[in-house]
């Protein structure tokens, strides 16, 4: 079962999906590092969502502070947590305070470093129906990769109409309208050693403040719409090297009709921005006329964004050598 998102701002993953990606992704599976074992199997999982990213130690609450506890996040327990219960409090004291704590909505309790829980904490978790968890990996390492999947899978996302490429290492998405020939461009990038995300339908993630990652839908995953031919499998037209899952997004190239009226930019001074999820990407829009090499556009436009990245202007080096030229002339 695929897990649902009911909007581009607010994700939300059922612990029960978590868990079945904890115990089979490649990062969280069985005989892999974080070996994810559940004390408290008899609790139904279903209905217990996960819709805060970050994680917590809940050091001042075993002390008793819960004031500003964030509730909503994953709880997490190593080594200092254990140590501090087998030292600082009675076994009623443990008892009174886990039952505080559980009455508060969290999603679960992981204990790191093969902890193993102590019976008091199996059944408050089993009393309030929340799930007591333990992982053979170390906490910091549990920590870094639990953040990372979760920011991942709870990213804020939407769906666009577009062709999504690695063109040279870059994320290249092309949009345009239906039948301005999206895909036939992807099809030449391919015929020149280019990659293939995704065609037709890109999904957008939000990853960070300056970092998109676009991906395809599974169901069309590796297939190009022709208009005239029909769907084409590209993973085993031109093997699996001219393919990929995702791909952070670099660049928008916009196709459009040639309009003879309309001021297209000559020079490039300034970039131009298209807003994803709140995150400005840098745009071109191409003219599309009979004769226009459309592949050998986007490349170049590939290219020249990279060379911007690496500190390299050649329109602001034409514009130095411009003005040099003025001056010169004018003395």
């Amino acid at each position: 079962m695929l897990p649902h998102h009911p909007s581009a701002d607010v994700a939300q993953w059922s612990l029960h999906e978590t868990g079945i990606v904890l115990y089979h992704h490649e990062l969280f599976g069985t005989n892999k590092k974080l070996n994810l074992k559940n004390y408290t199997p008899e609790i139904d999982t279903e209905t217990i969502l996960i819709t805060d990213p970050d994680i917590n130690r809940p050091a001042l609450q075993l002390a008793g502070f819960f004031e500003h506890f964030d509730s909503a996040r994953v709880q997490i327990c190593g080594n200092v947590e254990h140590a501090y219960l087998a030292d600082m409090h009675t076994r009623d004291e443990n008892i009174e305070i886990f039952d505080k704590l559980f009455q508060f909505p969290i999603p679960c309790l992981v204990f790191c470093r093969d902890i193993e829980p102590y019976d008091f904490i199996i059944e408050a978790g089993k009393n309030h129906g929340i799930p007591v968890l333990s992982s053979a990996s170390t906490t910091s390492n549990f920590v870094h990769e639990a953040v990372r999947w979760l920011h991942e899978e709870l990213a804020p996302r939407i769906s666009i109409h577009a062709v999504l490429v690695d063109v040279f290492g870059e994320g290249v998405l092309i949009m345009g309208d239906s039948g301005i020939g999206k895909s036939e461009a992807a099809l030449e990038l391919l015929k020149r050693g280019h990659r293939l995300v995704a065609d037709d339908v890109v999904e957008i993630k939000k990853i960070s403040d300056d970092q998109l990652i676009g991906q395809s839908p599974a169901i069309t995953r590796h297939f190009i719409e022709l208009r005239g031919i029909g769907i084409i499998d590209v993973k085993t037209m031109f093997g699996v090297e001219c393919v990929k899952i995702s791909q952070q997004i670099d660049l928008v190239i916009n196709l459009e009709e040639w309009d003879k009226d309309a001021n297209y930019d000559r020079m490039g001074l300034e970039d131009q921005y298209v807003e994803f999820l709140g995150n400005k990407v840098v745009s071109h829009n191409i003219p599309i006329r009979p004769g226009r090499n459309l592949a050998i556009i986007v490349e170049s436009a590939a290219v020249n964004h990279r060379q911007k990245k690496m500190g390299y202007n050649a329109a602001q080096e034409m514009y130095r050598r411009v003005m040099e030229n003025i001056q010169k002339n004018s003395q």
